[in-house]
């Protein structure tokens, strides 16, 4: 069953441009899915996969054939999982500069896509990110008529929020891979994520990174999920997983580029004053994180809560295609998430509950700073507005930004 994505519409903008577009992403996040949805409806068209041994010898050691047999013949030329081509860029940039065959590929981040290819495709690319499911993705597809009132931006009744909460718990808890939204079975989802987090192992750390310390890494994906929101100690981690340092460093960039953790730097504006340098983590899917966690409980039941909601905050404004930020002073004020977007610097800070609306020393220091018009403190259900700063339930945030 196809889901609509938000990123869709986009791509069939630019299927009448030059340009190769590139869609990556996660491994089941939906490339394929996405891609045949749009290739189904394209004239003299065709879809390759890379997996399969013949036709991706075929485009590395007989590129000539290769052209001949799906290049020339076609309009469109589709290919999935393109990151198991070694020297695929440089293919690619002689297909694009010799013909006129419009080329979509997808692939995982670690693929030659972002490594080897980029490089020789330098103005010939576009590439787009495709995530987990935003909860507005998720919302429409559950609910299109809750979907349609919370992305009007207004005022939602007490009665409606109440009504969405349930969907934003489940989200919380299970996340937005297709296959687990797709499923209604609490325990068949735990099924899936289960096998998501076996097949990330699998394909990307073995078969295509061929890194050999995966024992060492499920440490450290199991420490970063405890300590969603924390200033990373790389000292601390190294005693944990046993990694050198430099060798910590190299897999914690891994895993961002594999799609698994979110890095949120610092923002700041004086050296002497704020941190500049130390990041925090965050899981870019929050089902993800649960089944490194082991921990499935409703959302009343956890302990986690807090991390869990701002979890989401975080990783919905990657969504956004907005860097996530935190802002923090050396004297220990803290902002738990500043955007910056159309000249503007925007501070949210997340809680877990909120009664009535009321505004933190930290957050009012920074309001001050640097001389804010509009900011956001987010819970799980207060609706309003006090002066300058919008009170919202935290779902609502793709759609305020």
């Amino acid at each position: 069953m196809y889901i609509n994505r938000f990123l869709e519409e986009k791509l069939k903008k630019y299927l009448n441009k030059k340009e190769i577009l590139a869609v990556v992403g996660p491994r089941q996040s939906g490339k394929t899915t996405l891609l045949k949805h749009i290739f189904k409806d394209l004239k003299n068209a065709i879809f390759l996969d890379f997996e399969d041994r013949r036709t991706l010898e075929l485009f590395e050691y007989d590129l000539e054939s290769f052209i001949e047999l799906y290049i020339k013949k076609h309009d469109y030329l589709f290919i999935d999982e393109f990151q198991y081509a070694k020297e695929g860029g440089k293919n690619l940039k002689y297909i694009y500069d010799n013909h006129k065959t419009k080329i979509i590929i997808s692939g995982s981040s670690v693929s030659g896509l972002s490594i080897h290819s980029i490089k020789y495709l330098v103005g010939r690319i576009f590439v787009f990110e495709l995530h987990p499911f935003s909860f507005y993705e998720f919302l429409n597809y559950k609910n299109s008529e809750l979907y349609k009132m919370i992305n009007n931006k207004k005022k939602l009744s007490k009665q409606i929020i109440e009504r969405i909460i349930p969907y934003f718990e489940e989200f919380c808890i299970f996340g937005g891979y297709p296959r687990v939204i797709l499923t209604e079975d609490y325990e068949e989802k735990e099924i899936v994520l289960r096998n998501i987090y076996n097949t990330y192992f699998l394909k990307e750390i073995k078969e295509i990174l061929n890194l050999k310390e995966d024992h060492r890494l499920s440490k450290l994906i199991n420490t970063l999920a405890l300590q969603i929101g924390n200033i990373i100690n790389y000292n601390n981690l190294c005693d944990i997983t046993e990694f050198k340092y430099k060798d910590l460093l190299d897999y914690i960039n891994i895993l961002e580029k594999t799609f698994i953790i979110i890095r949120s730097m610092p923002f700041y504006t004086n050296k002497r004053t704020e941190l500049v340098k130390a990041p925090k983590s965050f899981f870019l899917d929050n089902g993800f994180r649960n089944v490194v966690v082991k921990n499935f409980q409703p959302i009343k039941d956890r302990g986690d809560r807090a991390i869990l909601y701002e979890n989401f905050v975080a990783s919905e404004i990657l969504k956004k295609e907005i860097k996530v930020k935190y802002w923090r002073t050396k004297s220990k004020a803290e902002v738990d998430f500043v955007v910056e977007k159309d000249g503007r610097i925007i501070p949210i800070e997340v809680k877990s509950f909120l009664g009535k609306p009321k505004l933190t020393k930290s957050f009012m220091s920074f309001i001050n700073k640097y001389k804010i018009t509009k900011g956001y403190i987010l819970s799980d259900r207060l609706f309003g507005e006090k002066e300058k700063i919008r009170f919202r339930p935290m779902f609502l945030i793709n759609s305020e930004l």
